[in-house]
């Protein structure tokens, strides 16, 4: 028994000491791979180190190519800036010398005029002494009363004067008729050829297209109720008759047979046509409408480049589209005169940009006259005055009417334009009746005149041929007889651009062989 307990112990030693062998090992082995792993970690650590530093470099270097492109750009922005600035300063220099000789030229016109003020004053001077003489020897020779002799001189007198101030107008006129041609034509000239508009001719009906006539029956309903409720709140007429495939919207409103046309294409394409939908499909079509003339009215004033207008006179501007004068588009006569005189009024010295948007504005008021009373004119300044617009534009409101002076280059050029929009062949149409009131108002005062033999309006009212007597009136008297019929025709009648006045004076002598 004792053996057998130490036979116990000494394998409970054994196994102890082996378990303690076995636990010292497995602890050294721990040890080394937890260097191992250290080492593997550390090398990691290092080559991760080594990485950045590398991105670090590459971010370095590529900062610095930023940077140096940068320089590059910015001075090649430098250069260009310089560059045009220097451009713009030539231009400036050059602009000024031009008006320095303008104003030499105009220093030497007034310095001939007084000249010939003085002249004139002269002339004056020894018609009152010739008179003198002329009425002591009447009274002495033919026994005249004082009063018949200063009666018969005076229009003795007045018939020569009449005649020396007459070639003298004739003469001075004819050198500013000249070289005001030359430059207008050549200012013309440049504003026509830069600028080419579209032309399109308005009606007062559109068409709107069926795929099958027995739709016709669907919009005008049963006992009539489709076609009364499309006409009721569309504020159009709707004529259904036997043309195949086709309906026709009627309405001097442009704006809302437009409105009226495409709710009909909507409904037709839709196939529900009742009073309720047609006016669900009217409100939709109106709100569309609406978005489209503020479009338009962007579209126009970023293509000329008109900047700082307020909202509502854009899209005032865009419901232009739908309005017409003669049967001329209001926004494509609008666009016209705003091209023209920004290229008129560049040519002039003055300012292109301000000339345009006096131009797109001088007809606004034509956008509100189916809303307000009163003329288009005084409607258009009155809104441009609410929105604190350039005097420049307000003045060309009135001026292009002749309602006030023109004060500015700008000014001048939008009348100028508009002259031109509206007289281009075709442009416009007018009424039978109101052409014919005009043509005869035309000749009859031209024929009113001391004179005159015949007076014919021709070339659709643009022009006036006056035949005078060749032993009543001299080459001289007719010039003046030619500005005297102009002025009257321009403040007693309403036309479009301008009418030409063409004095024919010629002598004949006639005799019959036998």
């Amino acid at each position: 028994m004792r053996i057998m307990l130490i036979e116990i112990l000494l394998g409970g030693a054994i196994a102890t000491f082996s378990g303690l062998v076995g636990f010292l090992i497995s602890k050294k082995l721990s040890n080394r791979h937890l260097d191992l792993y250290t080492d593997q970690a550390k090398a990691k650590a290092a080559a991760i180190e080594k990485e950045a530093e590398l991105l670090l470099e590459r971010a370095a270097l590529k900062a610095k190519e930023s940077a140096f492109e940068a320089e590059k750009q910015y001075n090649e922005a430098k250069d260009r800036a310089l560059k045009d600035l220097k451009e713009r300063e030539e231009q400036i220099d050059n602009k000024e010398a031009e008006l320095h000789r303008e104003h030499a030229v105009l220093e030497s016109l007034k310095v001939s005029v007084e000249r010939q003020s003085e002249g004139l004053e002269k002339i004056k001077s020894d018609y009152e002494q010739r008179l003198d003489k002329a009425i002591h020897a009447v009274e002495n020779a033919a026994g005249m009363t004082k009063d018949e002799a200063k009666e018969t001189l005076l229009h003795q007198v007045e018939e020569r004067a009449r005649e020396d101030v007459a070639h003298i107008v004739r003469r001075y006129e004819n050198e500013a008729k000249e070289e005001g041609e030359r430059k207008a034509n050549y200012i013309l000239a440049q504003a026509t050829s830069r600028f080419a508009s579209e032309f399109s001719q308005e009606r007062l009906t559109s068409t709107v297209h069926l795929n099958d006539d027995e739709l016709k029956g669907r919009i005008i309903g049963r006992e009539g109720r489709n076609i009364k409720s499309l006409e009721t709140i569309m504020g159009v007429d709707i004529i259904i008759d036997d043309t195949p495939n086709a309906i026709v919207v009627s309405s001097f409103n442009m704006y809302r047979r437009a409105i009226a046309t495409r709710t009909l294409e909507l409904l037709i394409a839709d196939g529900r046509i009742q009073p309720a939908r047609i006016e669900e499909i009217y409100e939709k079509v109106c709100a569309e409408f609406e978005e489209k003339i503020l479009e338009d009215g962007e579209n126009v004033i970023f293509e000329l480049g008109v900047t700082g207008l307020h909202p509502e006179l854009i899209k005032l501007i865009g419901r232009l589209r739908y309005r017409a004068s003669y049967g001329q588009n209001a926004l494509a006569h609008t666009l016209e005169v705003a091209n023209l005189a920004g290229v008129m009024a560049a040519e002039m010295g003055g300012d292109a940009k301000l000339a345009k948007r006096a131009g797109v504005l001088h007809d606004i008021g034509k956008a509100l006259t189916h809303d307000f009373e009163g003329s288009h004119v005084d409607l258009g300044a009155e809104v441009c005055r609410r929105y604190n617009e350039d005097p420049v534009v307000i003045n060309a409101i009135y001026a292009h009417h002749g309602l006030q002076e023109i004060e500015t280059v700008e000014c001048a050029a939008v009348c100028a334009g508009d002259a031109l929009s509206a007289a281009r062949p075709g442009a416009r149409r007018e009424v039978l009746e109101s052409f014919v009131k005009r043509v005869g108002e035309i000749e009859e005062i031209a024929s009113s005149k001391r004179g005159v033999k015949q007076a014919y309006a021709i070339n659709a009212g643009r022009e006036v041929r006056v035949m005078v007597s060749a032993e009543l009136i001299s080459d001289d008297e007719a010039s003046l007889l030619a500005k005297e019929i102009a002025q009257e025709i321009e403040s007693k009648v309403s036309y479009p651009g301008d009418i030409k006045v063409n004095v024919i004076r010629e002598s004949r002598a006639i005799e019959f062989a036998k």
